[in-house]
């Protein structure tokens, strides 16, 4: 809402840097001593990096939706393929670095990367070079998620991101539990958790791709959930199923999964905007700022009930019946996309009648004075 009058580099800077001091902060919090100093200031520093890292990503998204308006989904696909790479990477890498310095260690090697990235982007990223009108500012002020919510494509890609990001959480909380019957090393184990952020890394450009080349987002939207909802169906597998689990079965869940969700997360956002312009909003900063804050407050509210949902499931009823919430979840989603999908499809109100079909009704011997 904020963006356009603070400019999306200004926010964009301040969200890096932000994000780094806390990162380096909430690793030093390892010495304080007492447990109840040490929970509150971990909430306090938490919550001022999660402003940083919202305010980061809502300018990303915005300035790509700004420079790049003809190419918007391919472009946020790229940074999406990105997302996924760090999905594989940072698991790995802080593992590492937790053996070799303990807690403390991969918070401050995180925020030191952080903050070479923020000074890099200060003295490359140029100027503020998106112009605003006094109308567009003023529209800003008085628009905000809530009225961009009322368009019902719009609210349906947001509770399609809410969705696939809750299926990354379930899988985050959940997958570990359900793979130790298998006892594998922690190489193996690591790998496992690799698979779906992998194939989300190589889904997501081709996404975007599609997106540019004019397939409709919620026709790509409805593939990606039907994706994550079949995939559960191996992962488990499903408890309908009277098999046990199997490792290769499972691995072929998880690219399936990976590959549902970079068709959803991708086409949500280039959804929401498309819809979001063509329902009156204007197209510019403004707009892609609403709609970048909304892919990111429900990509957030997802990854925040899925593994809460996924703890409190596995310890009821086991990871197999728990993954129905999931399924549920998506079958849901990939219903409402499809009834969009019918709904909205334009049909002909009239037939055009050719030349040739152009003849009296009735014959002139049949007209009668």
């Amino acid at each position: 809402m904020y963006l356009p009058n603070l400019g999306p580099r200004f926010v964009y800077n301040a969200g890096i840097f932000v994000t780094a001091i806390s990162c380096i902060l909430f690793g030093v919090l390892d010495y304080v001593e007492d447990h109840a100093s040490f929970l509150a200031l971990s909430f306090a520093v938490r919550i001022v990096e999660a402003l940083g890292s919202a305010g980061t990503l809502t300018a990303t998204f915005s300035i790509i939706a700004a420079e790049f308006p003809e190419s918007v989904a391919t472009t946020f696909a790229s940074l999406e393929t990105f997302f996924g790479l760090g999905l594989i990477v940072g698991p790995t890498v802080g593992g590492v670095l937790y053996q070799f310095g303990g807690f403390v260690l991969p918070f401050l090697v995180t925020g030191i990367v952080l903050l070479v990235g923020g000074i890099v982007s200060v003295l490359l990223l140029p100027g503020e070079t998106i112009q605003l009108d006094a109308s567009s500012v003023v529209a800003s002020r008085n628009s905000g998620l809530f009225a961009i919510l009322k368009v019902p494509s719009v609210a349906l890609s947001g509770a399609s991101i809410v969705a696939s990001s809750m299926s990354l959480g379930f899988i985050a909380a959940t997958l570990e539990p359900h793979l130790r019957q298998f006892n594998l090393s922690p190489v193996l184990m690591g790998f496992m958790f690799i698979i779906s952020g992998a194939m989300y890394a190589m889904v997501a450009p081709f996404a975007g791709f599609l997106c540019d080349r004019g397939v409709g987002p919620k026709v790509l939207a409805s593939v990606g959930n039907f994706c994550i909802a079949f995939s559960y169906f191996l992962i488990g597998p499903s408890p309908f199923f009277a098999m046990d689990t199997v490792l290769w079965m499972v691995i072929i869940g998880l690219m399936i999964h990976g590959t549902g969700i970079g068709f959803s997360l991708v086409t949500a956002f280039i959804g929401a905007l498309q819809s979001a312009v063509k329902n009156g909003f204007s197209n510019d900063i403004s707009t892609y700022a609403m709609v970048s804050g909304l892919w990111a407050s429900a990509f957030a509210l997802g990854a925040f009930v899925g593994p809460s949902i996924g703890g409190v499931m596995l310890d009821l009823v086991g990871f197999r019946w728990g993954t129905l919430v999931v399924i549920g979840t998506h079958a849901l989603s990939f219903i409402a996309h499809i009834i969009f999908i019918q709904t909205e499809s334009p049909r002909p109100k009239y037939t055009e009648i050719g030349t040739d079909d152009i003849r009296p009704l009735l014959k002139a011997t049949q007209v009668r004075a």
